[in-house]
């Protein structure tokens, strides 16, 4: 953004003006007005820096405004803007669908297509099942996020802030147990917990909706809004394989997961299964507006009517130029492998709070996708969404970008920049460890 613009304006004029045009529910975790963002720093307007452990929700793997991902971005824009891809092809629309081919798990004929939100692939990989199985209902599961379009609202669980008051939703939405290994009943093994959720969910199918009806099942792999809660590769094997049994497209949804976010290109590729759908967006393109659906061809041609699927904007040239950027920085700078080792890091640490406080309940993480779950005390595992906002304002007010989680916001997440430098993670750290000492 030019000077032009942020000159001469306070950021308290700039709140003010927020007010007053844009709309209230349009949320922000941080009340400062950013003027750059370079790898895993955000300066503000003031010159206040601040280190980004929320990376704009997952988008920013790559980190902001990698020198690749710039230069690829202007060079596409030497070229042209947008001359739609339904009007006139381009190749940056066609390689990308090649490379998210290639890169996708599975070893059989895949296609894709693109689109502009994480939401909008959503939204089509649930076509494209419709469309292929010729049956109607769909089935997410308990805690789920997948957008706030009418038809992904339905799919999601968390009631306020995403649903209340939009109704009425869409019909044959249903939504199946999913593990909760931190809540599990006390006593229990994992492996007998995992055995009583499969049982609800072998019930779910006789109780709630019949097998025959479903078009698709469609999973976070690591649930995101959720909590980032991580389901078993045992369970998440007995879903791949009843869909096969009873001929439902399997969907993984990587929007926040994939891309090197867990050690893994796809986080589906954690658990040994290969999903039929995936649906892809966030950090595919380092913050342009893309998504996609990518899986097998012989689904998504079952959509052979032209038109069908697309947008107008869906595939825009400098997304798509700069998402071929990211796909080359992961591969060349080793972010798989370096999301384990940010994460084996921040599981470090938190298990030194969870060893010292007793309001930290939980550590989870695969890769980089780690979470610390807040509670009143480790026997009831109540769940303390007040002194969770409390760690979390604390950051924010001084130097550290962070946001909760978890359908009773009592978690906190980490999604910095897979490029963060050790030194900026541990300071980020640090930070974290002086507000739970704070608010204690």
């Amino acid at each position: 953004m030019g000077k032009d613009v942020l000159e001469g304006i306070s950021t308290n004029e700039w709140q003010e003006l927020r007010d007053r045009y844009v709309a209230s529910a349009v949320g922000n975790g941080n009340r400062h007005i950013a003027e750059k963002a370079e790898g895993a720093i955000v300066t503000d307007i003031d010159g206040k820096r601040y280190i980004d452990f929320a990376g704009a929700i997952g988008v920013q793997n790559v980190g902001h405004r990698h020198p690749r991902v710039v230069e690829a971005a202007k060079k596409a824009m030497d070229h042209y803007i947008h001359p739609g891809f339904n009007v006139i092809m381009y190749p940056s629309y066609i390689e990308l669908c090649k490379r998210l081919c290639e890169i996708a798990p599975g070893d059989f004929a895949k296609k894709a297509l693109l689109l502009n939100s994480g939401a909008e692939a959503v939204e089509n990989a649930v076509k494209i099942a419709r469309r292929y199985t010729g049956r109607q209902a769909v089935v997410t599961f308990n805690r789920a996020f997948h957008g706030r379009t009418n038809l992904t609202m339905s799919m999601t669980s968390k009631v306020k802030p995403y649903k209340f008051g939009f109704g009425p939703f869409t019909s044959e939405i249903y939504q199946a147990p999913y593990p909760y290994y931190y809540r599990k009943p006390e006593g229990l093994s994992n492996e007998a917990y995992d055995q009583q959720v499969i049982d609800a969910f072998e019930s779910f199918f006789l109780n709630t909706v019949a097998p025959e009806s479903v078009a698709c099942i469609v999973m976070e792999p690591v649930q995101g809004e959720g909590g980032f809660i991580i389901p078993s590769k045992r369970f998440v094997s007995y879903v791949r394989d009843f869909c096969t049994e009873h001929g439902i497209v399997f969907v993984a949804d990587e929007i926040q997961a994939g891309f090197a976010r867990t050690g893994k290109m796809f986080a589906i590729e954690n658990f040994d299964v290969v999903p039929d759908l995936m649906t892809v967006s966030k950090s595919l393109a380092a913050g342009f507006p893309l998504s996609g659906v990518v899986g097998k061809a012989n689904i998504i041609d079952a959509c052979d009517i032209k038109g069908s699927l697309g947008g107008t904007y869906c595939g825009s040239p400098i997304a798509c130029a700069a998402a071929l950027a990211v796909l080359d920085i992961i591969e060349e700078e080793h972010l798989t492998e370096r999301a384990e080792k940010i994460g084996s890091v921040i599981e470090k640490r938190a298990l030194n709070w969870k060893e010292t406080y007793a309001f930290v309940g939980d550590v989870r993480r695969l890769g980089a996708m780690a979470a610390v779950e807040f509670v009143q005390d480790k026997k009831s595992k109540t769940p303390d969404k007040e002194r969770t906002g409390q760690i979390v304002q604390y950051a924010n007010e001084h130097g550290l970008l962070l946001l909760n989680a978890g359908i009773k916001g009592n978690c906190i997440r980490f999604l910095s920049p897979l490029t963060i430098t050790d030194e900026q993670l541990e300071e980020g750290l640090d930070i974290i460890e002086k507000a739970i000492e704070v608010v204690q």
